[in-house]
Protein backbone atom coordinates (compact mmCIF):
# COMPACT_ATOMS: atom_id res chain seq x y z
CA UNK A 1 0.00 0.00 0.00
CA UNK A 2 1.35 3.40 -0.96
CA UNK A 3 0.36 5.75 1.86
CA UNK A 4 2.50 8.62 0.67
CA UNK A 5 1.75 10.32 -2.64
CA UNK A 6 4.34 12.57 -4.21
CA UNK A 7 3.90 14.62 -7.37
CA UNK A 8 6.99 15.44 -9.38
CA UNK A 9 9.31 13.56 -7.01
CA UNK A 10 9.95 9.98 -6.14
CA UNK A 11 9.24 8.29 -2.86
CA UNK A 12 12.33 6.30 -1.85
CA UNK A 13 13.78 3.65 0.43
CA UNK A 14 16.46 3.55 3.03
CA UNK A 15 19.33 1.37 2.05
CA UNK A 16 19.94 -2.15 2.87
CA UNK A 17 22.94 -1.89 5.11
CA UNK A 18 25.44 0.27 6.91
CA UNK A 19 27.53 2.38 4.57
CA UNK A 20 31.05 1.85 3.36
CA UNK A 21 33.10 4.94 2.59
CA UNK A 22 35.01 5.15 -0.69
CA UNK A 23 37.82 7.64 -1.37
CA UNK A 24 36.70 10.96 -2.80
CA UNK A 25 35.89 11.37 -6.47
CA UNK A 26 37.77 13.33 -9.08
CA UNK A 27 37.38 17.09 -9.18
CA UNK A 28 37.15 18.80 -12.56
CA UNK A 29 40.28 20.74 -13.37
CA UNK A 30 41.58 22.07 -16.66
CA UNK A 31 42.53 19.03 -18.73
CA UNK A 32 40.89 16.63 -16.25
CA UNK A 33 37.70 15.21 -17.75
CA UNK A 34 35.03 14.14 -15.26
CA UNK A 35 32.01 11.89 -15.84
CA UNK A 36 28.55 13.21 -14.98
CA UNK A 37 25.00 11.92 -15.06
CA UNK A 38 22.74 14.69 -16.35
CA UNK A 39 18.94 14.69 -16.12
CA UNK A 40 16.75 16.70 -18.46
CA UNK A 41 14.02 18.95 -17.09
CA UNK A 42 10.42 17.78 -17.24
CA UNK A 43 9.07 18.42 -20.72
CA UNK A 44 12.45 19.24 -22.27
CA UNK A 45 13.01 17.59 -25.66
CA UNK A 46 16.11 15.56 -26.45
CA UNK A 47 17.30 18.35 -28.73
CA UNK A 48 16.86 20.96 -26.00
CA UNK A 49 18.68 18.81 -23.43
CA UNK A 50 21.52 18.10 -25.86
CA UNK A 51 21.93 21.79 -26.64
CA UNK A 52 21.91 22.71 -22.95
CA UNK A 53 24.56 20.10 -22.13
CA UNK A 54 26.78 21.42 -24.92
CA UNK A 55 26.26 25.01 -23.80
CA UNK A 56 27.31 24.08 -20.25
CA UNK A 57 30.56 22.62 -21.56
CA UNK A 58 29.67 18.94 -21.68
CA UNK A 59 29.98 16.17 -24.25
CA UNK A 60 27.34 13.43 -24.34
CA UNK A 61 28.82 9.93 -24.15
CA UNK A 62 25.50 8.07 -24.11
CA UNK A 63 21.85 8.85 -23.50
CA UNK A 64 18.64 7.22 -22.35
CA UNK A 65 16.02 9.34 -24.05
CA UNK A 66 13.16 7.23 -22.66
CA UNK A 67 13.71 8.87 -19.28
CA UNK A 68 15.89 11.88 -20.19
CA UNK A 69 19.15 10.74 -18.56
CA UNK A 70 22.54 11.33 -20.16
CA UNK A 71 26.10 10.31 -19.41
CA UNK A 72 28.28 13.37 -20.01
CA UNK A 73 31.97 14.19 -19.88
CA UNK A 74 33.32 17.66 -19.12
CA UNK A 75 36.57 19.30 -18.09
CA UNK A 76 34.79 22.54 -17.19
CA UNK A 77 35.11 23.15 -13.44
CA UNK A 78 31.76 25.00 -13.49
CA UNK A 79 29.84 22.37 -15.42
CA UNK A 80 27.62 21.31 -12.47
CA UNK A 81 26.73 24.93 -11.65
CA UNK A 82 25.94 25.71 -15.29
CA UNK A 83 23.78 22.61 -15.64
CA UNK A 84 21.88 23.46 -12.46
CA UNK A 85 20.90 26.90 -13.83
CA UNK A 86 19.84 25.64 -17.27
CA UNK A 87 16.13 25.67 -17.93
CA UNK A 88 16.40 22.45 -19.95
CA UNK A 89 18.25 20.50 -17.26
CA UNK A 90 17.44 19.61 -13.66
CA UNK A 91 21.08 19.19 -12.77
CA UNK A 92 24.25 17.16 -13.10
CA UNK A 93 25.58 14.58 -10.69
CA UNK A 94 29.21 13.50 -10.79
CA UNK A 95 29.44 9.78 -11.42
CA UNK A 96 29.27 8.80 -7.76
CA UNK A 97 28.04 5.62 -6.16
CA UNK A 98 24.29 5.62 -5.57
CA UNK A 99 23.85 2.26 -3.92
CA UNK A 100 25.37 -0.50 -1.88
CA UNK A 101 25.19 -4.23 -1.94
CA UNK A 102 25.94 -5.95 1.38
CA UNK A 103 27.81 -4.33 4.23
CA UNK A 104 28.99 -5.96 7.42
CA UNK A 105 25.45 -5.93 8.77
CA UNK A 106 24.24 -8.15 5.97
CA UNK A 107 27.24 -10.40 5.75
CA UNK A 108 27.21 -13.41 8.03
CA UNK A 109 29.15 -12.99 11.26
CA UNK A 110 32.06 -15.31 10.47
CA UNK A 111 32.60 -15.88 14.19
CA UNK A 112 29.04 -17.15 14.59
CA UNK A 113 28.38 -20.36 16.41
CA UNK A 114 26.90 -22.93 14.08
CA UNK A 115 23.58 -24.47 14.93
CA UNK A 116 20.23 -25.45 13.55
CA UNK A 117 18.73 -21.96 13.82
CA UNK A 118 15.20 -21.13 12.82
CA UNK A 119 12.03 -22.88 13.89
CA UNK A 120 12.14 -26.00 11.82
CA UNK A 121 12.05 -26.07 8.02
CA UNK A 122 10.20 -27.39 5.00
CA UNK A 123 9.96 -31.01 4.02
CA UNK A 124 13.16 -31.97 2.24
CA UNK A 125 13.02 -30.93 -1.42
CA UNK A 126 16.63 -30.27 -2.33
CA UNK A 127 19.48 -31.39 -0.06
CA UNK A 128 19.88 -28.05 1.75
CA UNK A 129 16.20 -27.03 1.80
CA UNK A 130 15.77 -28.12 5.41
CA UNK A 131 17.97 -25.14 6.31
CA UNK A 132 15.67 -22.72 4.46
CA UNK A 133 13.31 -21.72 7.25
CA UNK A 134 12.22 -18.80 5.07
CA UNK A 135 10.98 -21.18 2.39
CA UNK A 136 8.74 -22.84 4.97
CA UNK A 137 7.61 -19.57 6.57
CA UNK A 138 6.19 -18.28 3.29
CA UNK A 139 4.88 -21.78 2.46
CA UNK A 140 6.69 -21.90 -0.88
CA UNK A 141 7.29 -25.64 -0.40
CA UNK A 142 3.53 -26.19 -0.35
CA UNK A 143 2.90 -23.64 -3.10
CA UNK A 144 4.87 -25.59 -5.69
CA UNK A 145 2.34 -28.40 -5.45
CA UNK A 146 0.03 -25.91 -7.16
CA UNK A 147 2.48 -23.61 -8.97
CA UNK A 148 6.27 -23.78 -9.16
CA UNK A 149 6.69 -20.98 -11.66
CA UNK A 150 6.42 -20.70 -15.42
CA UNK A 151 9.45 -20.54 -17.70
CA UNK A 152 7.62 -17.78 -19.58
CA UNK A 153 7.77 -15.56 -16.48
CA UNK A 154 10.97 -13.50 -16.27
CA UNK A 155 12.48 -12.05 -13.10
CA UNK A 156 15.21 -9.42 -13.34
CA UNK A 157 17.92 -9.37 -10.68
CA UNK A 158 19.01 -5.71 -10.64
CA UNK A 159 22.14 -6.22 -8.61
CA UNK A 160 25.88 -6.94 -8.77
CA UNK A 161 25.59 -9.78 -11.27
CA UNK A 162 24.59 -13.44 -11.28
CA UNK A 163 26.87 -16.47 -11.20
CA UNK A 164 25.24 -18.65 -13.84
CA UNK A 165 27.83 -21.40 -13.36
CA UNK A 166 26.01 -22.48 -10.20
CA UNK A 167 24.01 -25.63 -11.08
CA UNK A 168 21.00 -24.21 -9.24
CA UNK A 169 20.95 -21.05 -11.39
CA UNK A 170 22.18 -22.33 -14.75
CA UNK A 171 19.02 -24.27 -15.77
CA UNK A 172 16.73 -21.24 -15.92
CA UNK A 173 19.16 -18.41 -16.66
CA UNK A 174 18.52 -16.30 -19.77
CA UNK A 175 21.79 -15.00 -21.19
CA UNK A 176 19.83 -13.60 -24.13
CA UNK A 177 17.86 -11.16 -21.98
CA UNK A 178 20.68 -10.42 -19.51
CA UNK A 179 22.82 -7.30 -19.72
CA UNK A 180 25.75 -5.69 -17.91
CA UNK A 181 25.09 -1.97 -17.47
CA UNK A 182 27.97 -1.38 -15.03
CA UNK A 183 31.44 -1.76 -16.55
CA UNK A 184 34.23 -2.15 -14.02
CA UNK A 185 35.65 1.11 -12.67
CA UNK A 186 39.25 0.63 -11.59
CA UNK A 187 39.10 3.32 -8.90
CA UNK A 188 36.49 1.38 -6.91
CA UNK A 189 36.53 -2.13 -8.40
CA UNK A 190 40.25 -2.69 -8.87
CA UNK A 191 41.78 -4.11 -12.07
CA UNK A 192 39.36 -5.22 -14.76
CA UNK A 193 38.98 -8.98 -15.19
CA UNK A 194 38.56 -8.64 -18.97
CA UNK A 195 40.10 -6.24 -21.48
CA UNK A 196 36.83 -4.42 -22.15
CA UNK A 197 36.14 -3.99 -18.39
CA UNK A 198 32.63 -5.28 -19.16
CA UNK A 199 32.25 -8.54 -17.26
CA UNK A 200 30.36 -11.15 -19.29
CA UNK A 201 26.80 -11.85 -18.25
CA UNK A 202 26.50 -14.83 -15.97
CA UNK A 203 29.27 -13.67 -13.63
CA UNK A 204 29.25 -11.94 -10.26
CA UNK A 205 32.45 -10.71 -8.61
CA UNK A 206 30.58 -9.45 -5.53
CA UNK A 207 28.17 -12.24 -4.60
CA UNK A 208 25.17 -10.20 -3.51
CA UNK A 209 23.21 -10.60 -6.75
CA UNK A 210 23.85 -14.35 -6.85
CA UNK A 211 22.50 -14.76 -3.32
CA UNK A 212 19.36 -12.80 -4.22
CA UNK A 213 18.86 -14.84 -7.40
CA UNK A 214 18.98 -18.16 -5.55
CA UNK A 215 16.25 -17.16 -3.11
CA UNK A 216 14.01 -16.16 -5.99
CA UNK A 217 14.52 -19.00 -8.42
CA UNK A 218 17.12 -21.66 -7.59
CA UNK A 219 16.01 -24.78 -9.45
CA UNK A 220 14.38 -27.69 -7.61
CA UNK A 221 16.77 -30.14 -9.22
CA UNK A 222 18.04 -32.38 -6.46
CA UNK A 223 21.14 -30.31 -5.71
CA UNK A 224 21.77 -27.45 -3.29
CA UNK A 225 18.73 -25.31 -2.50
CA UNK A 226 15.48 -24.47 -4.26
CA UNK A 227 13.98 -21.00 -4.61
CA UNK A 228 10.55 -19.56 -3.98
CA UNK A 229 9.70 -19.87 -7.69
CA UNK A 230 12.08 -22.60 -8.93
CA UNK A 231 10.85 -22.74 -12.52
CA UNK A 232 10.80 -19.06 -13.53
CA UNK A 233 13.43 -17.55 -15.81
CA UNK A 234 16.18 -15.48 -14.18
CA UNK A 235 17.63 -12.42 -15.90
CA UNK A 236 20.80 -10.62 -14.83
CA UNK A 237 20.54 -6.83 -14.81
CA UNK A 238 23.99 -5.82 -13.61
CA UNK A 239 23.54 -2.30 -12.28
CA UNK A 240 26.04 -2.53 -9.43
CA UNK A 241 29.81 -2.41 -9.48
CA UNK A 242 31.93 -5.38 -8.39
CA UNK A 243 32.76 -3.33 -5.30
CA UNK A 244 29.06 -3.21 -4.37
CA UNK A 245 28.33 0.39 -5.36
CA UNK A 246 25.58 1.41 -7.77
CA UNK A 247 25.65 4.40 -10.12
CA UNK A 248 22.64 6.30 -11.38
CA UNK A 249 22.81 5.70 -15.11
CA UNK A 250 23.42 1.89 -14.90
CA UNK A 251 20.39 1.57 -12.61
CA UNK A 252 18.19 3.72 -14.86
CA UNK A 253 19.38 1.86 -17.96
CA UNK A 254 18.70 -1.49 -16.30
CA UNK A 255 15.14 -0.48 -15.44
CA UNK A 256 14.38 0.76 -18.95
CA UNK A 257 15.86 -2.42 -20.45
CA UNK A 258 13.69 -4.51 -18.13
CA UNK A 259 10.67 -2.57 -19.37
CA UNK A 260 11.56 -2.81 -23.06
CA UNK A 261 12.44 -6.51 -22.80
CA UNK A 262 9.10 -7.29 -21.19
CA UNK A 263 10.37 -8.61 -17.85
CA UNK A 264 7.61 -9.44 -15.39
CA UNK A 265 9.29 -8.75 -12.02
CA UNK A 266 12.43 -6.86 -11.00
CA UNK A 267 14.05 -7.19 -7.57
CA UNK A 268 16.03 -4.20 -6.25
CA UNK A 269 18.03 -4.96 -3.12
CA UNK A 270 20.05 -1.74 -2.95
CA UNK A 271 19.65 1.89 -1.98
CA UNK A 272 20.72 5.24 -3.35
CA UNK A 273 23.92 7.07 -2.34
CA UNK A 274 25.82 9.26 -1.79
CA UNK A 275 22.90 10.74 0.12
CA UNK A 276 21.09 8.50 2.58
CA UNK A 277 18.13 10.77 1.87
CA UNK A 278 17.84 12.56 -1.45
CA UNK A 279 16.29 15.94 -0.65
CA UNK A 280 14.94 18.60 -2.98
CA UNK A 281 16.46 21.54 -1.09
CA UNK A 282 18.14 20.59 2.17
CA UNK A 283 19.69 23.77 3.65
CA UNK A 284 22.77 21.80 4.75
CA UNK A 285 23.65 21.13 1.10
CA UNK A 286 25.16 23.41 -1.55
CA UNK A 287 23.15 24.56 -4.56
CA UNK A 288 24.97 22.06 -6.79
CA UNK A 289 24.36 19.24 -4.31
CA UNK A 290 20.67 20.12 -4.13
CA UNK A 291 20.43 20.10 -7.93
CA UNK A 292 22.18 16.72 -8.11
CA UNK A 293 19.72 15.23 -5.62
CA UNK A 294 16.74 16.65 -7.51
CA UNK A 295 18.17 15.10 -10.67
CA UNK A 296 18.49 11.70 -8.97
CA UNK A 297 14.93 11.91 -7.65
CA UNK A 298 13.55 12.81 -11.08
CA UNK A 299 15.58 10.18 -12.95
CA UNK A 300 14.57 7.37 -10.63
CA UNK A 301 10.92 8.41 -10.70
CA UNK A 302 10.88 8.39 -14.47
CA UNK A 303 12.63 5.02 -14.70
CA UNK A 304 10.31 3.39 -12.17
CA UNK A 305 7.23 4.90 -13.81
CA UNK A 306 8.44 3.71 -17.21
CA UNK A 307 8.99 0.15 -16.00
CA UNK A 308 5.62 0.04 -14.23
CA UNK A 309 3.85 1.40 -17.29
CA UNK A 310 5.43 -1.35 -19.39
CA UNK A 311 4.21 -4.09 -17.04
CA UNK A 312 7.10 -4.66 -14.62
CA UNK A 313 6.24 -5.47 -11.01
CA UNK A 314 8.86 -3.69 -8.88
CA UNK A 315 10.02 -5.07 -5.52
CA UNK A 316 12.57 -3.38 -3.24
CA UNK A 317 14.36 -3.87 0.07
CA UNK A 318 13.07 -1.42 2.67
CA UNK A 319 16.49 -0.93 4.24
CA UNK A 320 18.58 -1.74 7.29
CA UNK A 321 18.92 1.57 9.10
CA UNK A 322 16.52 0.48 11.89
CA UNK A 323 14.31 3.55 11.56
CA UNK A 324 10.74 4.52 10.82
CA UNK A 325 11.11 5.97 7.35
CA UNK A 326 8.16 8.27 7.93
CA UNK A 327 9.99 9.77 10.92
CA UNK A 328 13.64 9.84 9.84
CA UNK A 329 16.44 10.61 12.23
CA UNK A 330 19.16 13.17 11.59
CA UNK A 331 21.36 11.94 8.77
CA UNK A 332 24.96 12.26 9.88
CA UNK A 333 26.64 10.16 7.21
CA UNK A 334 25.89 11.91 3.93
CA UNK A 335 27.40 12.36 1.48
CA UNK A 336 29.31 9.16 2.06
CA UNK A 337 31.27 9.54 -1.17
CA UNK A 338 32.72 12.53 -2.97
CA UNK A 339 32.09 15.02 -0.19
CA UNK A 340 32.21 15.72 3.53
CA UNK A 341 29.55 14.01 5.68
CA UNK A 342 27.57 16.39 7.87
CA UNK A 343 24.51 16.40 10.10
CA UNK A 344 21.41 16.92 7.98
CA UNK A 345 17.96 17.40 9.47
CA UNK A 346 15.65 15.39 7.23
CA UNK A 347 12.31 16.86 6.19
CA UNK A 348 10.03 13.88 5.59
CA UNK A 349 7.95 15.75 3.02
CA UNK A 350 10.86 16.60 0.71
CA UNK A 351 13.44 13.87 1.26
CA UNK A 352 13.37 10.27 0.06
CA UNK A 353 15.42 7.09 -0.09
CA UNK A 354 15.53 5.19 -3.36
CA UNK A 355 14.31 2.89 -4.77
CA UNK A 356 12.13 1.03 -2.27
CA UNK A 357 10.01 4.09 -1.48
CA UNK A 358 9.86 4.90 -5.16
CA UNK A 359 6.84 5.03 -7.39
CA UNK A 360 5.10 1.64 -7.67
CA UNK A 361 7.75 -0.19 -5.61
CA UNK A 362 6.65 -2.89 -3.18
CA UNK A 363 8.68 -2.16 -0.02
CA UNK A 364 9.70 -5.19 2.03
CA UNK A 365 10.78 -5.33 5.68
CA UNK A 366 12.71 -8.21 7.26
CA UNK A 367 11.73 -10.74 9.92
CA UNK A 368 13.74 -13.46 11.64
CA UNK A 369 12.77 -17.12 12.18
CA UNK A 370 10.57 -16.13 15.15
CA UNK A 371 8.67 -13.68 12.87
CA UNK A 372 9.93 -10.83 15.03
CA UNK A 373 11.02 -7.76 13.07
CA UNK A 374 14.77 -7.98 12.50
CA UNK A 375 16.46 -5.37 14.68
CA UNK A 376 18.16 -3.74 11.68
CA UNK A 377 15.07 -3.57 9.46
CA UNK A 378 13.46 -0.27 8.54
CA UNK A 379 9.71 0.00 8.99
CA UNK A 380 6.87 2.53 9.04
CA UNK A 381 3.27 3.00 7.92
CA UNK A 382 4.13 5.33 5.06
CA UNK A 383 6.51 3.06 3.20
CA UNK A 384 6.01 -0.60 4.08
CA UNK A 385 4.07 -2.98 1.87
CA UNK A 386 4.81 -6.47 3.20
CA UNK A 387 7.28 -8.37 5.39
CA UNK A 388 9.36 -11.42 4.47
CA UNK A 389 12.16 -13.59 5.87
CA UNK A 390 15.41 -11.63 5.72
CA UNK A 391 17.28 -13.34 8.54
CA UNK A 392 18.29 -12.13 11.97
CA UNK A 393 21.44 -13.50 13.55
CA UNK A 394 20.37 -12.34 17.03
CA UNK A 395 16.97 -14.07 16.93
CA UNK A 396 16.11 -16.72 19.49
CA UNK A 397 17.42 -14.93 22.59
CA UNK A 398 17.48 -17.32 25.52
CA UNK A 399 17.64 -20.42 23.31
CA UNK A 400 20.46 -22.39 21.73
CA UNK A 401 19.72 -20.78 18.36
CA UNK A 402 20.65 -17.28 19.58
CA UNK A 403 23.47 -15.83 17.46
CA UNK A 404 23.74 -18.82 15.14
CA UNK A 405 24.30 -18.71 11.39
CA UNK A 406 21.14 -20.71 10.77
CA UNK A 407 19.03 -17.70 11.77
CA UNK A 408 20.12 -16.08 8.51
CA UNK A 409 19.25 -16.83 4.88
CA UNK A 410 21.12 -19.54 3.00
CA UNK A 411 21.44 -19.14 -0.77
CA UNK A 412 23.70 -19.48 -3.78
CA UNK A 413 27.09 -17.72 -3.82
CA UNK A 414 30.05 -17.50 -6.21
CA UNK A 415 33.06 -19.72 -5.59
CA UNK A 416 35.44 -16.87 -6.50
CA UNK A 417 34.11 -14.60 -3.75
CA UNK A 418 34.20 -17.36 -1.13
CA UNK A 419 37.82 -18.03 -2.06
CA UNK A 420 38.63 -14.33 -1.70
CA UNK A 421 37.07 -14.47 1.78
CA UNK A 422 39.22 -17.58 2.50
CA UNK A 423 36.17 -19.67 3.26
CA UNK A 424 36.96 -22.00 0.36
CA UNK A 425 40.48 -22.96 -0.70
CA UNK A 426 42.06 -22.94 -4.16
CA UNK A 427 40.98 -26.55 -4.73
CA UNK A 428 37.33 -25.74 -4.00
CA UNK A 429 37.28 -27.27 -0.53
CA UNK A 430 35.60 -25.53 2.41
CA UNK A 431 38.19 -24.23 4.88
CA UNK A 432 38.02 -24.45 8.66
CA UNK A 433 36.73 -20.86 8.75
CA UNK A 434 33.95 -21.80 6.33
CA UNK A 435 32.72 -24.87 8.18
CA UNK A 436 29.05 -24.49 9.09
CA UNK A 437 28.86 -21.23 7.12
CA UNK A 438 29.48 -22.48 3.59
CA UNK A 439 28.09 -25.56 1.84
CA UNK A 440 29.17 -27.31 -1.34
CA UNK A 441 26.85 -29.40 -3.50
CA UNK A 442 27.78 -31.19 -6.72
CA UNK A 443 25.77 -32.82 -9.47
CA UNK A 444 26.45 -36.36 -10.67
CA UNK A 445 28.27 -34.77 -13.59
CA UNK A 446 30.65 -33.07 -11.17
CA UNK A 447 29.33 -29.52 -11.50
CA UNK A 448 29.53 -27.91 -8.05
CA UNK A 449 27.66 -25.02 -6.49
CA UNK A 450 28.40 -23.10 -3.30
CA UNK A 451 26.03 -21.63 -0.72
CA UNK A 452 26.36 -19.31 2.26
CA UNK A 453 24.38 -17.23 4.75
CA UNK A 454 23.54 -13.52 4.56
CA UNK A 455 20.98 -11.36 6.33
CA UNK A 456 19.26 -8.09 5.55
CA UNK A 457 16.22 -6.63 3.88
CA UNK A 458 18.21 -7.55 0.74
CA UNK A 459 17.30 -11.13 1.56
CA UNK A 460 13.66 -10.35 2.43
CA UNK A 461 12.91 -8.60 -0.85
CA UNK A 462 13.65 -11.65 -3.07
CA UNK A 463 11.23 -13.75 -1.03
CA UNK A 464 8.51 -11.27 -1.98
CA UNK A 465 9.74 -11.04 -5.58
CA UNK A 466 9.57 -14.82 -5.85
CA UNK A 467 5.97 -14.83 -4.64
CA UNK A 468 5.15 -12.08 -7.16
CA UNK A 469 6.62 -14.30 -9.89
CA UNK A 470 4.42 -17.19 -8.76
CA UNK A 471 1.37 -14.91 -8.97
CA UNK A 472 2.20 -14.00 -12.58
CA UNK A 473 2.83 -17.67 -13.34
CA UNK A 474 -0.51 -18.70 -11.88
CA UNK A 475 -2.81 -15.91 -13.02
CA UNK A 476 -1.00 -14.20 -15.89
CA UNK A 477 -2.10 -14.46 -19.49
CA UNK A 478 -0.06 -15.08 -22.67
CA UNK A 479 1.96 -12.14 -23.91
CA UNK A 480 1.45 -12.53 -27.64
CA UNK A 481 3.73 -9.60 -28.46
CA UNK A 482 6.84 -10.68 -26.56
CA UNK A 483 6.05 -14.26 -25.65
CA UNK A 484 5.78 -15.74 -22.17
CA UNK A 485 3.20 -14.44 -19.71
CA UNK A 486 2.21 -11.03 -18.46
CA UNK A 487 0.06 -9.52 -15.72
CA UNK A 488 -0.63 -5.93 -14.77
CA UNK A 489 1.60 -4.89 -11.84
CA UNK A 490 -1.37 -3.47 -9.94
CA UNK A 491 -3.07 -6.87 -10.06
CA UNK A 492 0.10 -8.65 -8.94
CA UNK A 493 0.45 -6.20 -6.07
CA UNK A 494 -3.19 -6.63 -5.03
CA UNK A 495 -2.89 -10.43 -4.92
CA UNK A 496 0.38 -10.24 -3.00
CA UNK A 497 -1.25 -8.04 -0.35
CA UNK A 498 -4.53 -9.96 -0.25
CA UNK A 499 -2.77 -13.30 0.30
CA UNK A 500 -0.17 -12.12 2.85
CA UNK A 501 -0.48 -13.61 6.34
CA UNK A 502 -1.64 -10.79 8.61
CA UNK A 503 0.51 -10.25 11.67
CA UNK A 504 -0.38 -7.93 14.53
CA UNK A 505 2.04 -5.58 16.24
CA UNK A 506 3.90 -7.01 19.23
CA UNK A 507 2.79 -6.22 22.76
CA UNK A 508 4.07 -3.94 24.06
CA UNK A 509 4.08 -2.05 20.78
CA UNK A 510 7.42 -0.44 21.59
CA UNK A 511 9.74 -3.28 20.61
CA UNK A 512 13.04 -3.26 22.48
CA UNK A 513 16.18 -5.07 21.33
CA UNK A 514 18.26 -4.32 24.41
CA UNK A 515 18.33 -7.96 25.53
CA UNK A 516 19.76 -8.88 22.12
CA UNK A 517 22.60 -6.45 22.72
CA UNK A 518 21.32 -3.42 20.82
CA UNK A 519 21.19 0.18 22.07
CA UNK A 520 17.91 1.98 22.68
CA UNK A 521 18.34 3.60 19.25
CA UNK A 522 17.03 0.29 17.86
CA UNK A 523 13.78 0.53 19.85
CA UNK A 524 10.91 0.52 17.34
CA UNK A 525 7.27 1.54 17.77
CA UNK A 526 4.81 -0.53 15.77
CA UNK A 527 1.77 1.48 14.68
CA UNK A 528 -1.40 0.25 12.99
CA UNK A 529 -3.75 -2.71 13.25
CA UNK A 530 -3.47 -6.39 12.43
CA UNK A 531 -4.52 -5.90 8.82
CA UNK A 532 -1.87 -3.23 8.20
CA UNK A 533 0.92 -1.97 10.44
CA UNK A 534 4.38 -0.47 10.31
CA UNK A 535 6.30 -3.70 11.01
CA UNK A 536 4.52 -6.13 8.70
CA UNK A 537 2.51 -4.00 6.28
CA UNK A 538 -0.24 -6.21 4.88
CA UNK A 539 1.48 -9.21 6.42
CA UNK A 540 4.23 -11.77 5.80
CA UNK A 541 4.15 -12.92 2.18
CA UNK A 542 2.49 -16.31 1.70
CA UNK A 543 3.28 -18.16 -1.52
CA UNK A 544 0.75 -20.93 -0.94
CA UNK A 545 -2.15 -18.56 -0.36
CA UNK A 546 -0.97 -16.39 -3.27
CA UNK A 547 -1.45 -19.23 -5.77
CA UNK A 548 -4.81 -20.35 -4.39
CA UNK A 549 -3.95 -22.57 -1.42
CA UNK A 550 -5.63 -22.20 1.96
Amino acid sequence: MRRRVVTGAVVTATGLAFLAVVPGSAVAEPGNTVDYTVVAAEGASAAEATAAIKAAGGTIVSGNEAVGVYRVESADTKFEAKAATSGALIGASERKAIGHAPSQLEKVDRTARTGKGGKGGPAKLDPLDAKLWGLAMVRADKARKIESGDRGVTVGILDTGLDASNPDLAPHFSSKLSRNFAPDLTDVDGPCEVASCVDPVGTDDNGHGTHVAGTIGAAANGVGVSGIAPDVTLVELKGGQDSGYFFLDPVVNALTHAADAGLDVVNMSFYVDPWLFNCTANPADSAEEQAAQRATIAAMKRALDYAHRKGVTLVGALGNNHEDLGKPRVDGGSPNYGGTPRDRTIDNSSCWNLPAEGSHVIGVSSVGPSKKKSDFSNYGLEQISVAAPGGWYRDGFGTDTFQTAGNQILSTYPLKVLQEEELVDADGNITADGEGLVFKECTKAGECGYYTYLQGTSMASPHAAGVAALIVSRYGYPDFRRGGKTMAPKLVEAQLYRSAAEHACPEPRLQSYVQEGRSVEFDALCEGGKNFNGFYGHGIVDAYAAVGGR
